[in-house]
């Protein structure tokens, strides 16, 4: 690995001096921790459909594409004359105010996703989570929470909780704080579940069934970790008996896994939906979705005092720029052949990374759904993985840490970009040439990693 490090030194000096600037003046460098990877990461000048340039003038095929939120690639045309029309049309970025755009996409998103009768737009997946929550604890009068081991539902205070994944057994599950200043209120009050083991599960919310008022979930873990449909759905049913408000985090899996989401997938209607990423076509948005009479808590109609309604309020909450590009990118997905093409894409660019690796005596997992996956070197103990325990044990693996560092530098070197240890997404911009690109680029980098294994 040091020789690549070495290497990409040599390669990317603009980024390395990009690097150094920006660390005087932001913290890390970056503006959000899961951005850094060492020892620099890459800084980018440009974009254009599935393809990204960095300062030093190297192109890539990008698999990061805002970590999700860009499912028609760079700058797509409609998203493009979506913004035109925008100041067309209304003459403004921001109303302030009610405008007709906000129903008009709010019909779009309960159209695509059953479980959804009201919405409420926020600005980032992050406020999507916390006003879910906050709605769903109003709802049932319970001060506490539960959440799954190894699920990320945004940075705010509620969530930070054992947010690593961690292989589990009989017996709790450590809970542990992700944050400097953490009050111990909300460690206190998150109970944290296991994503594949429903028994435990329903022994967990039935013992704290006093306290927990909701339960969020990532419906695939990290977005591309799939549980038994089995297990969500009895999630369903145990939370209904026990009066809880299932939250659906689909901030990453929402329109990627299918149009209707992963609650589409698994066939199960939660209580309340959080999105975001795709929804804004590229620009800041979230929504929280779900039953009109958990929703309605946070209506001013209610005429109650404070106390008594769900606050809730945003400057740029639903403003036109996000709403029309969001709504213009969710009518193309909708074309006919658009997503079905998509999804054959994707499943066609797994089978061929799992059979390049193979012909190098180098197997690999793609582990994913949808428009998402990731590449996993399976433990010689599990071979193919069928739970999400065996995908985070083998990623918690020495040896999957160590390949897939030195695979993602490789696949850097030879023009593919998603982040080191980044899940990849797909976009309709990854056309013939992208595809092709892509598999040379693992073809080159599964050769180097056999030759450094033999």
């Amino acid at each position: 690995m040091a020789e690549k490090i070495t290497q990409y030194l040599h390669e990317t000096p603009a980024s390395q001096a990009a690097y150094s600037e920006a660390k005087n003046l932001i913290p890390g460098g970056v503006q959000g921790n899961i951005k850094y990877y060492a020892p620099y990461p890459l800084s980018f000048r440009s974009a254009a459909g599935a393809w990204m340039t960095d300062v030093d003038g190297h192109k890539y095929v990008d698999y990061l594409l805002s970590f999700g939120a860009l499912i028609l690639g760079h700058g797509h045309p409609v998203v493009k004359q979506a913004l035109t029309d925008v100041w067309e049309t209304y003459g403004t970025s921001s109303f302030g105010v009610p405008y007709p755009l906000e129903a008009a996409m709010v019909k779009k998103v309960c159209s695509l996703v059953p479980s959804i009768e009201q919405v409420r737009f926020t600005n980032s997946g992050l406020e999507a989570t916390l006003l879910a929550i906050r709605l769903g604890m109003a709802y049932t009068r319970r001060p506490g929470i539960a959440k799954f081991a190894g699920h990320y539902h945004g940075g705010h205070e509620h969530v930070l909780v054992s947010t690593h994944p961690v292989v589990t057994s009989d017996g709790p599950i450590a809970k542990t704080s992700e944050s400097l200043a953490l009050p111990d209120y909300y460690v206190e009050h998150t109970e944290v579940l296991p994503f594949d083991d429903i028994d435990r599960c329903e022994a967990l919310l039935r013992q704290h069934r006093e306290e927990v008022g909701v339960v969020v979930v990532e419906p695939f873990q990290s977005g591309y970790i799939p549980v038994d449909r089995d297990f969500m759905q009895r999630l369903r049913l145990i939370t209904q008996e026990l009066g809880m408000v299932l939250l659906f985090d689909e901030v990453k899996t929402g329109f990627r896994i299918r149009l209707g989401g992963a609650q589409a997938f698994y066939g199960v209607r939660p209580d309340l939906t959080a999105l975001g990423k795709v929804l804004g076509g590229g620009f800041p948005v979230g929504a929280v979705g779900g039953r009109q009479e958990i929703l309605e808590l946070a209506s001013p109609e209610r005429n109650l005092p404070n106390h008594e309604v769900v606050f809730h309020s945003g400057t740029f909450n639903g403003n036109p720029v996000s709403l029309l590009a969001g709504l213009r990118t969710l009518e193309f997905l909708e074309t006919p052949g658009v997503y079905e093409t998509l999804l054959d894409t994707t499943r066609q660019l797994r089978e061929n990374i799992e059979q390049i690796s193979a012909h190098y005596g180098l197997p690999v997992q793609t582990v994913g759904e949808g428009t998402i996956f990731n590449v996993v070197f399976p433990s010689d103990e599990v071979g193919r993985m069928s739970k999400p325990s065996d995908v985070i044990a083998a990623e918690m693996s020495a040896r999957h840490r160590t390949l897939r560092k030195d695979l993602d530098f490789l696949l850097m070197k030879h023009g593919v970009f998603s982040k080191p240890y980044n899940r990849f997404s797909m976009s309709t911009a990854h056309d013939d040439k992208a595809l092709a690109s892509t598999l040379d680029a693992f073809e080159q980098s599964f050769a180097a990693l056999g030759k450094q294994q033999s």
